[in-house]
């Protein structure tokens, strides 16, 4: 005899609720209030006639028949969320790329450029996908994606495009205010901004790097400030009148239009092993606009395609 069953919104809400042991943080996640999450897996097992939470006052916990039916409905969830991806993909024009990347590389650097792509692919569309999230080319509908790490991601293949070399700008504002930077020393009257971001495996280049590679030993931190994105950083020097430590390749823009000076030579390289890096899964190595993308944005980073 067949059984109806719960409705995939129900689903996911129990999905959600099963990985949390918590209905507020599923609410949240699902976009209800937690009086509607309860209610809504009481209507599952009133359906199915099965416990699937044993409720405490403290917390929830699945039950046994609750974690073997978690455990196909996630499976069951991201399978169909993959197959959604694989119709997505089916159903754009083959002419349609979709890429994914972060909204400051998206804006510092290939936009700016994709005027010279279009001109040499011009039957070919494009949308994005802007977010610094790593995306699942099985999972999420995107062709490629450019994200700066090692560049080691499972059954991917990556490209790398440049190397991250970090130096010192201002804004012009700043020199024709006559403030003396004729060497490094002298930027210790004056404020400093940097990057602070670490993993466990390395630290993005601060001004404690910086000084130490131009030769001032005893360089104290005190006047730096740190922010999140370097765009925070860009954005506190034009407008902050200090000195920040920027990504030269994200800011070649606003160097060129003279929004930025670069102070000083001296640059620092971020760990040899992170860069950024053109992403495409193994099964789209040979799509002709993965293909034409690739051979596009290597020779613009001087990268040579062969290597």
């Amino acid at each position: 005899m067949s059984r109806i069953l719960p409705g995939t919104r129900a689903l996911r809400t129990f999905e959600a609720a099963g990985r949390h042991l918590n209905f507020t943080r599923a609410a949240a996640e699902v976009g209800l209030t937690p009086a509607a999450v309860s209610h809504q897996i009481k209507e599952i097992e009133d359906q199915l006639g099965i416990v699937l939470f044993m409720r405490t006052s403290r917390n929830i916990r699945l039950t046994p028949s609750g974690t073997v039916l978690f455990e196909a409905v996630a499976d069951a969830l991201e399978t169909l969320q993959r197959g959604v991806s694989r119709a997505n993909r089916t159903a754009r024009n083959s002419a349609h790329l979709r890429i994914s990347t972060s909204a400051r590389f998206a804006t510092n650097w290939l936009l700016p450029r994709l005027t010279r792509f279009r001109a040499e692919n011009p039957t070919l569309e494009m949308t994005f996908d802007i977010t610094d999230e790593i995306r699942d080319f099985g999972f999420d509908d995107v062709d490629v994606a450019i994200r700066f790490g090692t560049g080691n991601y499972d059954q991917a293949r990556s490209d790398r495009l440049f190397d991250t070399v970090i130096a010192p700008v201002c804004s012009p504002k700043l020199i024709e205010s006559g403030a003396r930077l004729e060497e490094p020393r002298d930027l210790l009257h004056h404020t400093l901004f940097h990057v602070d971001w670490k993993t466990d495996r390395m630290v993005w280049p601060n001004w404690s790097m910086w000084m130490a590679a131009a030769g001032v030993n005893d360089f104290d931190d005190g006047k730096c400030v740190g922010f999140p994105d370097s765009s925070h950083v860009v954005q506190a020097v034009i407008e902050g009148g200090g000195v920040g430590l920027a990504d030269l390749d994200m800011i070649a823009n606003d160097l060129t239009d003279g929004r930025l000076v670069r102070v000083f030579d001296i640059g620092v390289s971020v760990a040899p092993e992170y860069a950024y890096h053109l992403v495409y899964p193994e099964s789209n190595s040979e799509d002709p606009r993965v293909l034409a993308f690739r051979k596009w944005i290597l020779s613009e980073t001087g990268y040579r395609s062969d290597q």
